[in-house]
């Protein structure tokens, strides 16, 4: 299914805002919609949504980036991500011929009007060169492909480990294909993000991809959120490729530590086969109840 298939009335992730004419460090501003809002509390929005802006970010900043592809990217969150105004800008921080450096910036505006920094993407960009005769990926493609398996717009007890997330605010804004096994004791999802990033814009393929990688830290889990929280500080991916098409494929698990600290590891694919593996670091915290 294509985002223009998806219903009008859900509004794509941002708008975009005028900018600042005494802004001397080229910010754009965006005003997020209901569809970011997180799960876990619907005052700030899912880790998903912000992490694409900041690609989106990366990206322009970086430009053709001269026969470069992006290799890691980092996203922090370094606070709670408002639905006040947000800004993003980026920056090239190493420059080079065969490997740079970029960094993304997300600010939030708070009831003062100030601005904070809510969240970081630092990225790798390498040269690219022909290395197509000693492919070799670290996971065979998924399988069946989103075209096989049956889907639903959020996620309810049938998708991911029995947590019904329900389909509001960010997810449920995607699409969401469970096929029969994954890593461990969790099962491998397709997700397809059925609205855009940024008002009147047709998102690139690693901002779609990044719109739904953050997700990975709920699916791999048997965890329930009633009685335990698990939010995730960062997202760490390493790309062999880019990314390719609508269909994004996450094979994820978590483990957890004595002591509130864990981590989700993750094969990340598209329909087209392995691109990547992604790392996420997790607190954990038991629900208070009553």
């Amino acid at each position: 299914m294509s985002v223009t298939d998806e219903p009008a009335a859900t509004p794509p992730y941002y708008r975009r805002l005028p900018t600042d004419p005494t802004d001397a460090q080229g910010y754009e501003y965006f005003q997020p919609s209901e569809s970011t809002v997180s799960v876990w509390s619907t005052q700030i929005q899912h880790g998903g949504p912000p992490s694409a802006l900041l690609v989106r970010a990366l990206e322009r900043c970086t430009g053709d980036a001269s026969g470069k592809q992006f290799s890691r990217v980092t996203i922090d969150i370094l606070g709670a991500v408002s639905l006040g105004v947000n800004r993003v800008c980026a920056t090239m921080i190493r420059p080079g011929r065969q490997i740079a450096q970029v960094q993304a910036e997300l600010e939030t505006q708070g009831s003062d009007a100030t601005f904070r920094v809510a969240a970081r993407a630092t990225a790798w960009l390498l040269m690219t060169s022909d290395t197509a005769a000693i492919v070799e990926d670290v996971a065979p493609p998924l399988r069946p492909g989103p075209d096989d398996v049956a889907t639903e717009v959020g996620i309810s007890s049938q998708v991911g480990e029995g947590v019904s997330w329900g389909d509001t605010g960010f997810v449920g804004t995607v699409r969401f294909g469970q096929l029969p096994t994954g890593i461990g004791a969790t099962a491998a999802t397709w997700l397809q993000p059925t609205v855009d990033l940024v008002a009147g814009e047709r998102a690139s393929p690693l901002q779609r991809f990044f719109t739904v990688v953050d997700v990975a830290n709920g699916l791999g889990t048997t965890l329930q959120p009633d009685e335990w929280s698990w939010m995730n500080t960062d997202t760490t991916v390493h790309l062999v490729r880019p990314p390719r098409g609508d269909w994004f494929g996450i094979d994820s698990r978590m483990a957890v530590g004595p002591t509130g600290v864990g981590a989700t590891f993750s094969e990340l694919f598209d329909d087209q086969g392995c691109v990547g593996r992604g790392a996420q670091t997790t607190l954990l915290s038991r629900q208070q109840h009553g």
